[in-house]
């Protein structure tokens, strides 16, 4: 059996921080679990214990629930702060918009207010131009201003950043919610706690990450105001999300929260999509609009080059427009993959 999964494993790519396996931690964590009978549905010590973890980085008076995957906890997170009339404020490259089949409509009602922006961040101002209209039954009624933390181009909001958005949309009674599937590689390349871009700064609702960042499955919904929970686990079995075998997630959010295994693993991932940037950039014809900030490089190369690397190496193209391609760094990314594969766009581009 090795041996033939030995002949179907591909070469590491820099495609997506998905594609990579599970951490060795994290592996341990779900066999030490898995050692005889606990009760079922999220009722078990493991469970209890991942929920102090978190509580531990964000706060005591926080509310978790364990689901899946990160289309589950943006959605479900959503839905608990808003009725089928109102809308969400978002970037148009958002995750929440671009890549859930239309989930977040289908489960929620809501209308997705999307934001153009060239570095995937929505501002202020952006927020603003949408806020008008409360009050009258022609108009959907905004209701949550969505963030993503990293954000789909790599760039990162400041605690500051998202002070200023929590302000504005709290003063209109809303909500600020953020997708957080790479919330640890933001705050790693910030410097900062978790706690430093989420509670302290206003968030309300945040959808946190962990397979992207070296767990096997399962993401978690943390509200930073219980009351807005109240009724959620009614909204989570109905979405399909109650695990009854909860503690195989919650074992690995322990092994994550613990050690700092999180930041490790995204302050590697980041550490690698540096040391990519730094060394395309000196390639003739690599052009590089975005700074990195996170996991992701995204470089402007000719488009006759894209098929000749990706002979060799699997990534997306991200904006076939302008020849613009997204790579990817994952916790596992070693130094010499990314020589090897600078090696290879340096000869495509010869």
């Amino acid at each position: 059996m090795k041996n033939y999964f030995d002949s179907i494993a591909q070469k590491k790519s820099f495609a997506s921080d998905n594609n990579s396996g599970v951490h060795p931690e994290i592996l341990r964590a779900i066999e030490e679990a898995n050692a005889g009978h606990v009760v079922a549905y999220g009722d078990d010590p493991y469970t209890g214990l991942a929920k102090e973890k978190f509580r531990e980085h964000f706060g005591e008076n926080i509310d978790v629930y364990f689901v899946f995957n990160g289309t589950a906890a943006n959605v479900l997170g959503i839905q608990a702060l808003t009725r089928s009339y109102h809308a969400v404020i978002c970037a148009e490259v958002a995750h929440l918009n671009e890549d859930e089949c239309g989930a977040p409509e289908k489960f929620t009602g809501c209308k997705l207010l999307t934001v153009d922006s060239d570095d995937g961040k929505i501002t202020v101002e952006d927020i603003q131009r949408h806020l008008h209209d409360f009050g009258n039954e022609h108009h959907v009624q905004p209701r949550v201003v969505s963030l993503t933390q990293a954000t789909e181009m790599g760039t990162v909001y400041s605690p500051e950043e998202i002070r200023a958005i929590a302000d504005l949309v709290h003063r209109y009674d809303m909500f600020l919610h953020m997708d957080g599937a790479r919330i640890a590689n933001a705050a790693a390349g910030l410097n900062v706690s978790l706690r430093e871009i989420t509670a302290d700064a206003g968030v309300d609702v945040l959808s946190f990450g962990g397979t992207k960042n070296g767990m096997m499955f399962g993401e978690a919904i943390v509200f930073f105001n219980p009351e807005l929970s109240r009724d959620f686990k009614y909204y989570r079995k109905q979405g399909m999300q109650l695990g009854s075998k909860m503690r195989f997630i919650a074992a690995q959010f322990v092994a994550l929260l613990s050690h700092d295994l999180w930041r490790k693993n995204a302050a590697h991932a980041n550490r690698m999509a540096r040391l990519l940037e730094e060394k395309v950039k000196a390639i003739p014809g690599v052009r590089l609009p975005l700074p990195v900030q996170a996991n992701g490089v995204f470089p402007v190369i000719p488009p006759e080059v894209i098929p000749r690397i990706q002979e060799k190496y699997f990534f997306y193209i991200w904006d076939e427009a302008i020849s613009q391609v997204r790579w990817m760094c994952s916790f596992d990314t070693t130094e010499e993959e990314v020589n090897d594969f600078v090696r290879e766009v340096r000869e495509a581009m010869r």
